[in-house]
């Protein structure tokens, strides 16, 4: 099969799991095969998404500053741990980012990343493929595990825009019955369209939704619409189970709890990418577009913390940089001079029309002395 056959054979699967199952699928089930079917998928087919010439930009593909600026504070948290340390990066995409990681530690902190192990969450094998073409340089320092969980570690367990990635159930409001439903995803005459599904949500996913005061249900507009992600807390929680200590950190789109009922978010925060455009049919070529959704940080820190980890910091992306930033002016030879190049990099990465406002970051730790960030 010739990739331009891929989009045609993922809509026949897709279709065949909707007649399966009776006339409807999750939405989940529809952004899990239109994302990752293997060798189908929008994630699994190695087309270049990132970048001028892809769909959407991202900290990486602005260049190596981003994965230096995060080296450096790595390298400053893992100092306090002797022994052998990890890194463990949760979908790694094409492995650009521990590239520029590993390249930093080499230059510029030799000693640690001498007892430096990193690791990489993987479960497609054709992503592992691109990750080892990237890291070759690094053979020997880089080792692989199936499944987006890493193994039990100590030292830092990240991820950079993944859990955005991950698929999400969408719930409607009925305003008459006073109830949330499930949106489905069925086949249409011309093409995929929404339809409620028949049977109630899963206690699961009602459980997951903050509670919301009557005097907001009484008024929420019939069909008010919002995303859940059961796949993103359930990583987090296996995450923080696996780091025996040091720290779990995620870099994405995100919002609180409360800040999904706004009124400006009736139809949820739902997005497709094609071509640096917003895709005005999400359900339109599967396989073809990025879906994404923003993430519960309110629902992660809970998870992290319910698992014992401490939060350390919940920023914007571009207060975290800026205080890294400030941090490698105090060093002394374990950081690039800051050429023009480089500080057009920072601009892009913290400047608030750019992506400095778009990503949050959270920070939790396991550890006895709680140090601050």
């Amino acid at each position: 099969m010739t990739d331009h056959d891929a989009p045609s054979e993922l809509r026949r699967l897709i279709r065949e799991e909707i007649t399966e199952a009776g006339g409807a699928i999750p939405f989940a089930r529809f952004m899990e095969l239109a994302l990752y079917a293997p060798g189908l998928g929008y994630y699994e087919r190695g087309r270049l998404a990132v970048g001028k010439r892809g769909d959407f930009y991202t900290s990486v593909s602005v260049g190596s500053l981003f994965g230096e600026l995060v080296a450096f504070q790595f390298a400053g948290w893992l100092a306090g741990l002797d022994g052998p340390v990890q890194i463990a990066e949760a979908g790694a995409h094409d492995g650009k980012l521990a590239a520029d990681i590993l390249h930093w530690l080499k230059r510029f902190q030799p000693t640690l990343f001498a007892r430096l192990e990193y690791v990489i969450a993987e479960p497609s094998p054709a992503r592992r493929e691109w990750q080892a073409s990237h890291l070759a340089p690094f053979a020997g320092k880089v080792r692989w595990t199936d499944g987006f969980t890493p193994d039990s570690l100590r030292g830092i367990i990240f991820t950079n825009e993944l859990l955005d990635a991950m698929p999400v159930h969408r719930l409607g409001w009925d305003a008459g019955k006073k109830s949330w439903f499930e949106w489905g995803v069925a086949s249409g005459t011309a093409g995929f369209i929404w339809q409620r599904l028949e049977h109630p949500p899963a206690p699961l996913l009602l459980s997951l939704l903050p509670e919301l005061p009557a005097e907001l249900l009484a008024v929420l507009p019939d069909g008010f619409s919002t995303e859940i992600s059961p796949a993103a807390t359930d990583w987090w929680c296996h995450a923080a189970t696996a780091l025996s200590e040091g720290w779990l950190v995620t870099v994405d789109y995100g919002l609180l709890a409360e800040e999904f009922f706004l009124p400006q978010r009736s139809a949820g925060t739902l997005r497709g990418y094609h071509q640096h455009r917003f895709a005005e049919d999400l359900l339109a070529q599967p396989g073809e577009q990025d879906l994404t959704a923003q993430v519960n940080f309110t629902a992660l820190r809970r998870t992290g913390e319910q698992a014992g980890l401490h939060t350390e910091a919940f920023v914007t992306q571009r207060q975290w940089l800026t205080q890294i930033m400030g941090r490698t002016g105090q060093s002394t030879g374990d950081f690039a001079p800051w050429d023009s190049a480089r500080v057009r990099q920072f601009q892009t990465l913290t400047h608030p029309e750019h992506l400095g406002r778009a990503f949050s970051v959270l920070v939790q730790r396991r550890s006895s002395d709680r140090v601050s960030t």
